[in-house]
């Protein structure tokens, strides 16, 4: 695997174990996180198109959303 990038097709990142949400949906409504051989970040897919592209965050990045998501910063964008 060359090194990643944004967008880079999620098809090229060969070796990594992509892992949905325990609540995902049989509609695929789903993101898929991976963990980057040597850490080199955290690649996310849209589950509904596995071949395409994919955005690459740093472990910070991801630990900052998370964080936040657990602690309800995002809720107002859930309708």
């Amino acid at each position: 695997m060359s090194e990643p990038y944004n967008g880079v097709p999620a098809a090229e990142l060969t070796g990594v174990s992509w892992q949905k949400s325990s609540y995902s949906n049989p509609s695929g409504n789903c993101v898929e996180l991976a963990a980057l051989p040597h850490g080199r970040g955290i690649a996310v897919r849209n589950s509904r198109d596995p071949e395409g592209p994919a955005l690459i965050y740093t472990h910070s990045e991801l630990e900052a959303f998370v964080l936040g998501a657990r602690r309800g910063d995002f809720d107002n964008l859930l309708g």
